[in-house]
């Protein structure tokens, strides 16, 4: 069988990029013939052999708006080559890569990788719901990374008879014992919690800024990133007086990030919405055996990877005071921290290993061709 990733963003930037490509090397390494094409962040135009089994096509963009890639050749190219694939798997959300099917006018199977729904654009929505309605049509699966998104979808609602959850898998991050004794030094006698993602609105990180004001001086939060808001977020840490117990460490290397993770007493999510829909971060606090706090979202898959009293405790979003008290329970309660540490890697090793996700759509695209 032959198969053809389809999505947004090269070089890689966010965790629907990044599963595309990891199913697409996963799959070609296994000897499945598995391509990707994406569409360029920064405008250019590649071809990349990955191996025997997979190539990627990179398109030009001439345009990027509302997080949507304008690119035409994504178009043309799939035109030329859509008849050498028996399945197309597309990775929502990306008008474009809808585009693109529709125009090229391929007539194998289609999986719909539903990521998420389309939140905050919602006048963009209304241009593409018919496009968008289409493909959920035309798709002979739905895949979806938690059974809670894919059920409390308004968009799937009619369509939950050909959906299918496979959660997405994550690789176990390299130890750095070095760095992690140099956190652990640099912040000796302290609780550590650590909070990792872009910084954005919805990532809520004001409100992990508030939690601090309500934690005893022995803690110390870490947030690990860059974005739009880093700015706000350390005048608002200033304004707070909160500087030796909230630090903004910036971008951290895929070589540096297990180290924070092993350092840490417990991770911390305090995104406000859907636009949250899975958060892979607590993936990789579950690889390292840490409990967490997250924000228990409503439809979103948040709180179903973190569950409720098994790997951690989940607040209600915006409630700063209710995070601090989350933090402090565990903490302060050994027993308990225990448990949550054990359970937190038993999950990641009953549900999130890569390898189980690509094998699961390995299985999915042998079924499909079958059938």
């Amino acid at each position: 069988m032959r198969i053809l990733q389809l999505g947004k963003f090269y070089p890689l930037k966010g965790g629907v990029e990044k599963v595309m490509y990891a199913l697409a090397e996963g799959l070609s390494q296994r000897g499945i013939d598995c391509d990707a094409m994406f569409a360029s962040k920064d405008g250019h135009t590649e071809d990349i052999q990955l191996n025997e089994h997979c190539h990627i096509y990179v398109c030009r963009t001439i345009l990027e708006a509302k997080a949507t890639m304008i690119a035409p050749t994504m178009v043309t190219t799939l035109v030329q080559i859509c008849n050498h694939y028996d399945i197309i798997h597309v990775h929502h959300p990306d008008p474009m890569a809808a585009l693109a099917i529709y125009a090229s006018g391929f007539k194998g199977l289609v999986v719909l990788h539903w990521h998420c729904d389309i939140i905050r654009q919602n006048k963009l929505l209304k241009f593409y719901r018919s496009l968008q309605n289409w493909l959920i049509r035309r798709a002979d699966v739905i895949v979806g990374t938690s059974p809670v998104y894919l059920q409390q979808s308004d968009a799937l609602a009619q369509v939950q008879q050909k959906c299918r959850c496979i959660p997405i898998g994550v690789y176990e991050t390299t130890p750095n014992p070095a760095l992690t004794q140099r956190l652990k030094e640099r912040y000796a006698g302290k609780h550590i919690i650590f909070s990792l993602g872009r910084l954005v609105l919805y990532k809520g990180y004001e409100y992990l800024i508030e939690a601090a004001t309500y934690l005893p001086d022995d803690y110390v939060v870490l947030i690990g990133g860059t974005g739009y808001q880093q700015n706000h977020l350390q005048e608002l840490i200033v304004s707070r007086g909160l500087q030796d117990k909230v630090k903004l460490v910036g971008f951290i290397s895929e070589d540096h990030l297990g180290a924070y993770f092993d350092a840490c007493d417990l991770f911390c999510l305090t995104s406000i919405d859907k636009r949250e829909a899975f958060a892979i971060v607590q993936v990789k606090a579950m690889i390292h055996a840490k409990p967490i706090v997250a924000t228990d979202i409503p439809g979103s898959g948040v709180p179903w990877v973190n569950q409720n009293d098994v790997t951690g405790i989940n607040v209600p979003p915006y409630d700063s005071k209710a995070t601090a008290q989350a933090i402090m329970d565990i903490c302060t309660d050994q027993q308990r921290y225990q448990r949550y540490c054990r359970q937190s890697r038993q999950r990641y090793e009953q549900l999130f290993r890569m390898e189980d996700m690509i094998t699961a759509c390995q299985q999915l695209y042998e079924e499909m061709i079958k059938s």
